[in-house]
């Protein structure tokens, strides 16, 4: 089988985007993600099992790698030469948080040469501000959930990151707010290791339209609590 060599369905699942997932118990993990691998577990017919991982890099590297049979990843080209990508799911919003006494006001006030903006190591939204940032330097940090703290600790200027997370790490820290607006669309896809072909990737991109199309995904956004993510337009 195509998707599961082993017998078993292996899913690479990053806990680093708060979204999708999240720590379960001893180095399990729960979350949207986790629904669409179990559901296409169960169409398969086979078992799961969750390859959890703490940042991005570390689930494209287990997709590209073949240590997991699926993932679920920001679309970016810069990860396309392995992996096959699905039409997104999910799409969330990346967005800029500053200090409150910050002379940054809006999104293209950042790309400055005296600006230091903190990401998370092999994000989409580094991998986004690599490309698109002439002029403010990148510090990264060594994964999402570590942004905030390296910003404070750096005394960066800016801190990039998916809205949620920005939002949740601000929380109860004073003298911080989110700039208006975002900087970029994440566009939430799954993915399989391109070696598995073309028919398998045709597969895996069926299964996420009907998910989108049947309610799945907004029926497991919502069972998670998820606020500031909306279901993808049809692929």
């Amino acid at each position: 089988m195509a998707f599961a060599p082993t017998g078993r369905l292996r899913a690479a699942i990053n806990l680093g985007n708060p979204i999708l997932a999240h720590a379960v118990g001893d180095g399990g993990a729960g979350g949207v993600s986790v629904d669409l691998a179990r559901e296409f577990a169960r169409r398969l017919g086979v078992e799961l099992d969750l390859v959890v991982v703490d940042t991005a890099g570390k689930s494209v590297d287990a997709v590209a790698n073949e240590r997991a049979d699926i993932g679920f990843f920001a679309i970016d080209p810069a990860r396309g030469a392995d992996i096959a990508f699905t039409a997104p799911y999910v799409l969330i919003e990346g967005s800029y948080l500053v200090r409150d006494d910050s002379p940054i006001r809006a999104n293209d006030d950042v790309d400055q040469a005296a600006h230091r903006v903190v990401v998370g190591k092999g994000s989409a939204y580094d991998l986004f501000l690599t490309r698109h940032l002439r002029h403010a330097q990148i510090v990264r940090a060594p994964s999402s959930p570590a942004v905030v703290p390296v910003f404070l600790e750096q005394d960066a200027d800016v801190a990039a990151g998916v809205r949620q997370q920005l939002e949740a790490d601000a929380r109860g820290r004073a003298g911080l707010r989110l700039l208006d607006g975002r900087f970029m669309v994440i566009r939430q896809a799954m993915g399989v290791p391109k070696s598995r072909g073309e028919q398998a990737a045709a597969f895996l991109a069926a299964f996420v339209e009907e998910m989108k199309a049947s309610g799945f995904v907004a029926a497991a956004l919502a069972r998670h609590g998820i606020e500031g993510a909306s279901v993808a337009p049809p692929g």
